[in-house]
């Protein structure tokens, strides 16, 4: 029986085969990798990737598709966990001895920013993170200070991952279409970043980019004085887009 795809969990099905492969050779899946799939939707990828690792964790919220999985596959090989990803922990999917969780997905557009910033949270534990996203979020989450794609998530992002876009995808390798092109998107985990607090961080850039237009000394009037944006090195006139993220760590360590 088909499977309408339902807009209320942002599916669109990834279905040409060769993206799928080279979202395959981009992933590098090992035999011994310790792997959990956000959305397997249809289990197209699915499918590839258990035919390169032992076994594979999946997070699924539809209760259709968590059926289907469940009749399809060796509940040995591939476990099923009937969950939202933005609720999930992460953490207590088992690890082998020496690995760090590899976490790859197709995630629904919908949810893209919060997920990423839920799964931030475990970023010590995590090796790589490989995920089909909308182009335009993944242009923001790699894009450097100074143009307009540059904002609280390329700042938040960056401080805790090395950020790359690996290939773009057209709407027509998906079942239904979006409207929006996509993007594969390559996250390695920084093995030390820069010391700071995260909420503190959060507090400070989103302050700064509520209003972009202005220059950063207004956009921060009232949580930085002028003279404390100069101690982190950041010329009081530059609009936020314009500051690197090592300055707003340096600014937010100021607080």
């Amino acid at each position: 029986m088909k499977h309408i795809a339902r807009k209320r969990f942002g599916q669109n099905f990834l279905t040409d085969q060769s993206v799928l492969d080279n979202i395959m050779r981009v992933i590098d899946a090992q035999p011994g990798d310790s792997m959990v799939e956000i959305g397997p939707g249809l289990a197209a990828m699915t499918r590839l990737l258990l035919e390169r690792v032992r076994q594979l964790h999946v997070v699924e919220l539809d209760r259709d598709l968590v059926a289907r999985l469940g009749k399809e596959f060796d509940p040995a090989r591939l476990v099923v966990h009937a969950a939202d990803a933005l609720q999930f922990d992460f953490s207590g999917i088992p690890v082998a001895a020496g690995n760090k969780l590899r976490v790859v997905g197709n995630l629904p557009y919908n949810i893209s920013s919060p997920l990423l910033f839920h799964l931030a949270e475990i970023a010590p534990r995590v090796q790589d993170q490989h995920f089909m996203l909308q182009k335009e979020v993944v242009e923001r989450m790699v894009a450097e200070p100074g143009g307009k794609e540059y904002g609280r998530l390329s700042v938040m992002l960056q401080w805790r991952y090395h950020m790359e876009l690996m290939f773009i995808v057209p709407p027509e390798a998906f079942d239904p279409p979006p409207r929006v092109e996509s993007a594969i998107v390559r996250m390695i985990p920084l093995t030390q970043p820069l010391a700071c607090d995260a909420a503190r961080l959060e507090a400070v850039v989103t302050k700064a980019f509520s209003q972009r237009r202005k220059v950063i000394r207004n956009c921060l009037a009232g949580m930085f004085t002028e003279h404390q944006l100069v101690d982190a090195g950041i010329d009081p006139q530059l609009r936020p887009e314009a500051v690197p993220m090592e300055q707003y760590v340096a600014l937010a360590n100021l607080g």
